[in-house]
Order: structure tokens, then C-alpha cells, then sequence
């Protein structure tokens, strides 16, 4: 299922990104720091929702209370709250 994400507190406004059966691929930032976060990107893919909240959630950006990759990880555990919901 593909789904779209739309970021607050960051450089980056969206986050685009493809979940199937807990796994995550195709993640793509719109905004933002673009090789660190096609380095992200690249690496977070083929992780499940709970590898990728495990390792990003709570990272802050400076001053700010998130970080893009924060958000990733609030992108992610949306994105398999709304599969789940189109699974039932």
C-alpha cells in the first residue's frame, strides 16, 4: 500500500513510502536534507515499522523536538495503522 505522510517541525513536508505486510520500501523525502535523506531512505528499506521506530523515533534536529527521521518514524506507525484499518 503505497501512503504519504505529511511532516511537521521539519525541512522536509512529506514523506512518501510503500508498506506490505509490516515492511517498509520506497520511502522518499520531499524537502530537506537531500543525501542524508536518501541515505535513510536507503537504509531503512526492507525494515519493519517496529526496526524503524526502534532506531529513529525521538531523534531531535538541532533545537527542534524532531528531526526528519522522527517523523519517519511517526510516518511509519501511521502508515500500518491505516493498512490495518483497510485489512478490516
Amino acid at each position: 500500500m503505497k501512503y504519504s505522510y505529511r511532516t511537521k517541525g521539519t525541512c522536509s513536508q512529506q514523506i512518501d513510502l510503500d508498506i506490505n505486510d509490516d515492511v517498509i520500501t520506497n520511502v522518499k523525502f520531499y524537502g530537506g536534507c537531500n543525501g542524508n535523506l536518501k541515505a535513510i531512505s536507503i537504509l531503512v528499506d526492507g525494515l519493519t515499522v517496529d526496526q524503524i521506530t526502534h532506531k529513529c523515533a525521538d531523534i531531535q534536529c538541532g533545537f527542534k523536538n524532531t528531526s526528519c527521521a522522527d517523523q519517519l518514524a511517526k510516518a511509519v506507525l501511521a502508515a500500518r495503522e491505516a493498512a490495518n484499518q483497510t485489512a478490516d
